[in-house]
């Protein structure tokens, strides 16, 4: 039976590519994305996160089977902290009601390995405090003293939590929504490609995400992952965070941490 989802980010990179697949398996899906979507809305500000809720569920009727939030930057600017992690959890949280409508509900959302990677505490603490001008602050004080590097690894470890954290509450687990996410190491997509196009930064990604298994991913590896996490047949997985970085995890961090 035809599923009807909301996926982000869906003009390009992993987002892209689980709508393709979606599409192909006869779902509808309704795309939200700056441009060339469904639903066009800028998730890096609240009145966009309220507009793009507002449209999914006048497009959706009010149910929605799966919701992916698969949009994300790596600005080493505020902006990451407002579409990684504000920008997600809006669009998680605002379309739960929908989900909760719906009969085998799922909900899935695209983390980091960068996740696992030094953080600026102070952006982590406020983002999961849901105070963005506090979040903001604190972002705009690492730009300042030359840590804007930190604000990728900080968004992506606050939603990593944020997940955790509410995978388990009455509104996710107690409705019956399995919540999860997939952790890529480093994909190829637009947002990453002109890492590849200069050496330096290559090899300073290389050594920070190395990958033994089959090297960087395309997003398509990433894409259908994500598919399964919001099938039907995920009934009973919730709050994991699942990475997909060709052995990056394991390699970085030990085999003690599990």
């Amino acid at each position: 039976m035809a599923r009807t989802v909301a996926v982000s980010g869906s003009a390009s990179g992993i987002g892209a590519s689980l709508a393709g697949l979606l599409r192909d398996q006869g779902d509808r899906v309704v795309g939200v994305d700056l441009k060339d979507a469904e639903v066009c809305a800028d998730l890096g500000t609240p009145p966009g996160r309220a507009q793009a809720v507002t449209e999914v569920l006048a497009l959706s009727g009010g149910t929605l089977d799966a919701v992916v939030a698969c949009a994300g930057v790596s600005d080493f600017t505020d902006l990451t902290v407002k579409v990684n992690f504000f920008g997600a959890t809006a669009l998680l949280d605002g379309l739960r009601p929908a989900l909760s409508r719906a009969g085998r509900p799922r909900a899935a959302a695209v983390g980091s390995i960068s996740g696992t990677h030094p953080v600026d505490g102070a952006v982590v603490r406020a983002c999961l405090d849901g105070d963005e001008p506090a979040a903001l602050e604190a972002a705009a004080r690492a730009v300042a003293a030359g840590a804007g590097h930190t604000l990728y690894p900080s968004s992506k470890s606050a939603l990593a939590q944020w997940l955790r954290r509410s995978c388990v509450t009455p509104g996710w687990a107690g409705a019956g929504i399995p919540l999860n996410a997939i952790a890529p190491g480093v994909v190829r997509t637009p947002m990453s490609a002109p890492l590849f196009e200069d050496e330096r930064m290559l090899k300073a990604m290389n050594d920070a995400v190395p990958m033994p298994l089959n090297g960087h991913a395309g997003a398509l590896v990433i894409a259908e992952a994500l598919r399964w996490l919001i099938s039907p047949a995920n009934s009973h997985m919730t709050g994991q965070i699942i990475y997909m970085d060709g052995g990056a995890e394991p390699t970085l961090r030990g085999p003690e941490t599990f």
